[in-house]
């Protein structure tokens, strides 16, 4: 099962950047990230408690089909990786139990309200299965984060990695293949039938050297996608060898299928060399987040190394920091005792987060699955903590 990155030049992102705009400023309060609280969002985690169906996945990115976090009259697009399906009678799982590789849900509004979210799944399937000559049930997709691109029509873009089971008996039997992303049409309805996928160019999956999991996590700071104080850049991070380097690369939103117009930091600045690229940071998560906490404060936000326990933020004054140090916004052993269970890929959302706060969520899984899954069947799903942060001192 799955286990599922100096300081940029100041002209390089400020020049040509508008203003904050009053309005927005108002809704977002400057906030000191070191005071705060933590606690779990149970609201949440129940709306990914089911007895039917769609019973558990992991990965969980939100995306605002507006393709703005800000808007609020909303609906939300979940993305899910490996996903369970099946029926629960009790606290008894049923025969018939099945695994798909990936999965969706689209929830009307932004409140967590069982009656206004539908989970689809399609059938023996995933949703996204790679497109091949001679498919076969040992390549599929798991899903990285994506967005809805206002400067493409509101097309949804989703990054995903082709997976290929390796079945050596490990801890981890698979390997990633491929590095893909989907392109849905706007107004496309499930199954998705009508979309488009394309193979990114940054890797060598042959030679044996690191590779890059791009969309780790997505972040447009675009005007359009109402970053008021945007530099008109989507940034797409990624995870880089054992160690989870994380990386960054950017390019304009209507630009985002040009591959040729990628351009990736390099610790001083930006160069249309992947193998030119920086770590921003180090032991991250393979799924995490990057979001405007308030003006000029960036947060980067995933689980130590993916699977230790602790959901860490680093927060800098771009997109690309640089990354302060590491605060531990919450440990999930505060939830999760069970020595059978670990957490994994936790991440912000910032659509579904209030001003001055982060909704988190984080995965549950065991290395024991299916033994585990039998007598904790609803083991298997996003739990979800809210970090509420103190106003800055200038404004209290």
């Amino acid at each position: 099962m799955k286990y599922a990155l100096l300081l940029l030049m100041a002209c390089t992102l400020s020049c040509g950047r508008q203003q904050p705009d009053d309005k927005q400023a108002a809704a977002m309060p400057e906030v000191n990230e070191r005071e705060f609280t933590a606690s779990p969002a149970p609201e949440w985690s129940d709306l990914f408690l089911r007895k039917s169906g769609w019973i558990g996945g992991d990965g969980i990115f939100a995306i605002p089909l507006s393709g703005k976090d800000s808007e609020k009259n909303d609906s939300v697009l979940f993305l899910f990786s490996d996903t369970m399906v099946g029926e629960i009678m009790g606290d008894s799982l049923k025969p018939g139990l099945k695994m798909v590789n990936n999965s969706v849900a689209l929830l009307k509004g932004k409140t967590p309200d069982s009656t206004q979210i539908a989970f689809q799944v399609a059938g023996d399937r995933a949703v996204f299965v790679p497109k091949m000559d001679k498919p076969n049930k040992d390549t599929y997709f798991w899903l990285g984060d994506g967005f809805a691109n206002p400067d493409a029509r509101k097309d949804v873009f989703i990054f995903a990695y082709k997976i290929v089971n390796t079945h050596d008996k490990s801890a981890f039997p698979f390997k990633e293949a491929g590095n893909s992303l989907i392109r849905i049409p706007a107004g496309s309805h499930f199954p998705y039938a009508d979309h488009e996928q394309l193979e990114l160019p940054f890797n060598n999956y042959k030679t044996g050297e690191e590779t890059i999991s791009f969309g780790a996590g997505v972040f447009n700071n675009s005007v359009t996608a109402g970053e008021k104080d945007g530099d008109g850049f989507v940034y797409v991070y990624g995870t880089k060898g054992a160690t989870k380097k994380l990386v960054s690369a950017r390019v304009k939103p209507a630009e985002i299928t040009s591959f040729g117009q990628w351009e990736f930091w390099n610790g001083n600045g930006w160069s249309k060399d992947v193998k030119s690229v920086a770590a921003l940071s180090d032991s991250v998560s393979n799924e995490l987040s990057v979001s405007m906490l308030s003006p000029g404060k960036y947060a980067l936000v995933y689980q130590l190394g993916s699977l230790f326990p602790e959901i860490c933020m680093q927060v800098g004054p771009t997109p690309v920091g640089p990354f302060g140090p590491r605060i531990v916004l919450y440990k999930t052993s505060s939830d999760i005792k069970d020595p059978d269970l670990f957490t994994y890929n936790a991440k912000a959302h910032p659509a579904l987060s209030e001003p001055g706060e982060l909704l988190i969520s984080y995965n549950v899984n065991t290395f024991k699955f299916f033994e585990v899954l039998a007598k904790k069947p609803n083991l298997y799903r996003p739990r979800f903590v809210r970090v509420k942060f103190s106003n800055s001192p200038k404004n209290k």
